[in-house]
């Protein structure tokens, strides 16, 4: 049986378009929220990541002074292998860390670095 890993996704991730140029495959995701951070956007000069979006300002999240503040999302369930290409999707701008969800889970999220 496969390993598998919880990964957050607040924006283009949950596009499928994204997910086919990225993971090769369309994701199955469920609903959730991040706890204790707010959301912003963020200009993205990385030319491979504005032909495969097509949009230029991505959004990013940071953790806020409120931990009751949330952002909407999903939670998908990805290999190891599958969270390393995202890894190398995302912009230095972003940084992998794992946080709390309202579920009451954990997942890793890309949040501003």
């Amino acid at each position: 049986m496969t390993e598998h890993v919880r990964l957050f996704s607040y924006g283009t991730l949950q596009l499928e378009q994204e997910q086919w140029e990225t993971f090769g495959r369309k994701l199955e995701g469920n609903g959730d929220a991040l706890l204790g951070f707010k959301q912003t956007l963020l200009e993205i000069t990385d030319p491979e990541v504005l032909k495969i979006s097509g949009e230029r300002f991505h959004p990013i999240v940071v953790a806020s002074s409120d931990p009751t503040d949330t952002v909407a999302g999903t939670v998908f369930w990805i290999t190891p292998e599958e969270l390393r290409a995202a890894d190398r999707y995302e912009v230095s701008d972003y940084q992998r860390v794992a946080a709390g969800l309202v579920s009451g889970g954990r997942a890793w999220v890309y949040v501003r670095a």
